[in-house]
């Protein structure tokens, strides 16, 4: 309605060419000195006309920014957002999508889709260049590239890739090729792409591997943006977040600190709280007993009512409950012999064995029961590899495989969860493992696993990512191994079901082989560390944390190789 409109300031023919370009946000602000006359149809027409729209009944949604007005217009059906700052038009906000496109697009470029306003003037820019657009509007486009950094998106885009575990060949793959797991981390380094003032995200490390966690790790740490995280890795909010909201009874509560300074925090206030309700119940009880004493003596009922109103007033403090909903245990295994497995000069890999991949060659190890162990290695140097091969599941290329007398594996890996039977019950699962033993038992068993009542019968289809992974472990616990084999079990799970997977394998006496980008859990149960890369793998004399400095020193040295590379590059071009 242009009798209710604003006031705005007359946009000349020289304002519109230079300012007014299709795009969602911009950096020129105009200097304009006073108002002067109502932004009209007529000055509408030309930002269409300098935009390359000439039907001024098409809607267009187009953002100018000037200097000490906000408001909103509308004119000829079409919006024009007028912003004194970013608060208005210039805000993004960034979050993981939950699906990934059957795209023909390599990986790099989907990365790089993540930028949308990169995206948007890059279409500006061929649109104006096969339009023989001005050539002052064109240079206003080539600065706005350079200013929101178009000319180095694309290694910034490799860069992010390569932090989350995509080498130089995978970028270059179309994203149809690409599983799962790895669709979730493209996602990832799409949302990461954007220059985003606000991040969104939620359980960020489920699909990635160690290497991967330390790199995002970092990359949040210096992200300069708001950044709003969900995750169950109490080591990845220790090193990124500076504030805990702590969803309870209903309410949102905000501690100052990471994850440890709020573990402590909130050791400390449940204290208080238990300390409080005890004392009020001591009042209580003290109150009920004056009544229960004197409500039917003449000279002590006013006294007595006086008591039965200060109860009913008071504000009662709730007892503090820190329980876990998880109890179990592995069963204890049967047989526990000295020499579980052995590979002998073992090679591993995938195809026949005249030819496919090697990913392992010369593997001697033996496992005794009672090793706990935890596999180190960057994505793809083979720790799911050799898991599998422990397991069985995947046969050797070469060398030897020896089982001791007596071994009983227990194997997790995400296809285990992903094969359970969508239609049938935890009951049901439970009863395929043993026919003889009775319901209550399977009951009890998988109440420790937060299995309860009704919920046990229930088909599992419904059920979350964390619910079917408790129900594997529950399987797989009930079956007494004496080796564990564990690919990531922790993913999916929330904080208090990994601390409780945790404590059960630190009681748990047999062999425990696990790979896991939570180091809460590799720290807690493991004594020995093994590094799986460049095709061996062998014992790690380091911790987590001289881990953590090889993946550092690492990154660099890839970093200077490819700044060489670059130099060398452009060096041979100039020639």
């Amino acid at each position: 309605d242009s009798a209710n409109a604003s006031p705005f300031p007359s946009l000349t023919d020289e304002f519109v060419q230079r300012y007014a370009v299709p795009g969602p946000r911009y950096t020129s602000y105009p200097t304009v000195p006073e108002w002067t006359e109502d932004f009209g149809a007529d000055d509408y027409a030309r930002v269409l006309e300098t935009a390359g729209r000439a039907d001024t009944t098409s809607p267009l949604s187009l953002y100018v920014h000037l200097p000490f007005c906000r408001e909103l217009c509308t004119y000829c059906g079409c919006n024009v957002v007028v912003a004194k700052d970013r608060s208005v038009a210039d805000r993004y906000i960034a979050h993981v999508a939950q699906e990934t496109p059957q795209s023909s697009r390599t990986a790099l470029d989907y990365a790089m889709d993540g930028d949308t306003e990169l995206r948007q003037v890059e279409a500006s820019l061929a649109e104006a260049e096969s339009n023989d657009s001005p050539g002052e509007m064109l240079a206003e486009l080539h600065g706005h590239y350079d200013h929101i950094g178009g000319y180095s998106a694309k290694s910034r885009a490799a860069a992010l890739l390569s932090g989350l575990g995509f080498n130089v060949e995978q970028q270059d793959k179309p994203v149809a090729e690409f599983s799962g797991g790895w669709r979730m981390r493209l996602n990832l380094a799409q949302a990461l792409m954007c220059r985003s003032d606000l991040l969104l995200l939620d359980e960020p490390t489920n699909h990635l591997d160690l290497d991967a966690v330390m790199w995002l790790e970092d990359w949040l740490a210096s992200y300069p943006g708001t950044l709003l995280l969900i995750t169950h890795d109490r080591d990845f909010l220790d090193a990124v977040v500076k504030t805990v909201v702590h969803v309870d009874n209903k309410k949102l509560n905000e501690y100052t600190g990471n994850y440890s300074a709020f573990e402590r925090a909130r050791a400390e206030q449940l204290s208080l709280q238990q300390s409080a309700y005890a004392k009020q119940q001591k009042q209580i009880a003290h109150l009920h007993s004056f009544i229960d004493r004197f409500k039917a003596k003449a000279t002590k009922a006013k006294q007595a009512q006086s008591r039965v109103k200060t109860l009913e007033r008071m504000e009662l403090i709730a007892a503090a409950h820190v329980d876990s909903p998880f109890e179990f245990a592995f069963r204890e295994p049967v047989a526990k012999p000295r020499q579980l497995l052995h590979l002998k000069e073992a090679t591993l890999g995938y195809g026949d064995k005249e030819g496919g991949r090697d990913i392992l060659h010369g593997v001697e190890w033996r496992l005794f029961y009672g090793d706990k162990i935890g596999l180190l290695g960057p994505n793809g140097a083979g720790k799911s590899t050799l898991v599998k091969s422990l397991a069985g599941t995947l046969a050797l290329k070469a060398g030897g495989r020896y089982e001791g007398q007596g071994l009983k594996i227990g194997y997790f890996a995400q296809h285990h969860v992903e094969q359970l039977r969508g239609s049938e019950s935890a009951l049901w699962h439970m009863k395929q493992l043993d026919s003889t033993t009775r319901e209550q038992e399977f009951r009890n068993f998988l109440g420790g696993f937060d299995f309860r009542g009704d919920r046990v019968t229930e088909a599992i289809a419904p059920f979350s990512g964390g619910e079917k992974a408790r129900l594997a472990l529950a399987l797989i616990g009930w079956q007494k191994p004496n080796l564990l084999l564990l690919d990531e079990p922790t993913n999916h799970l929330d904080i208090e079901m990994r601390e409780a997977v945790a404590e059960a394998l630190q009681d748990f006496d047999g062999t425990l082989v696990v790979v896991a980008h939570d180091r809460h859990l590799l720290k807690a149960t493991t004594d020995t560390l093994w590094l799986v890369a460049d095709g061996t793998c062998k014992p790690y004399d380091g911790d987590l944390d001289d881990y953590r400095e090889l993946v550092v020193q690492q990154r660099r040295r890839e970093r200077e190789g490819a700044k060489a590379e670059n130099r060398k590059q452009k060096t041979e071009n100039k020639k």
